[in-house]
């Protein structure tokens, strides 16, 4: 019986990636006042954030396209979005933002977001070790 686990795609989960990140990048960058009126979250932060995303999904993309996936491309990928969960959780906990209860929701679903698509990825890689 083969384990769930061996069903994932790591290319398709790179792609939702990528296409995860090109979305908030698009969302934040647009509207970085609205947002930030609505979650309570500096304007500039979500606008820096944005276009951080940007580069990011870009790499992640090429990733999900070439041959197979370089074990440093994954490294990158896992160790930036580990980085991005603890920044999500580090920036309201150490009192560097102060989020309303929207903001913290945001914050939280977003984070849990990435962490669980990097276990999905991790999961996908272990599952199926044909990385260059």
């Amino acid at each position: 019986m083969m384990a769930w686990t061996e069903h994932l795609s790591l290319r398709r989960l790179l792609a939702a990636d990528a296409a995860s990140c090109a979305l908030m990048g698009a969302a934040l960058l647009a509207a970085p006042q609205a947002l930030g009126g609505w979650t309570g979250l500096p304007p500039a932060l979500l606008s820096g954030a944005g276009l951080a995303l940007l580069p990011v999904a870009a790499f992640m993309a090429l990733l999900a396209r070439g041959g197979a996936v370089p074990r440093w491309g994954l490294a990158v990928v896992l160790g930036g979005n580990a980085l991005w969960v603890v920044a999500s959780l580090m920036l309201p906990l150490l009192r560097l933002v102060a989020p309303n209860a929207l903001g913290w929701s945001f914050l939280l679903g977003q984070a849990g977001f990435v962490a669980a698509l990097a276990w999905l990825e991790g999961a996908a890689a272990r599952a199926r070790p044909a990385l260059a």
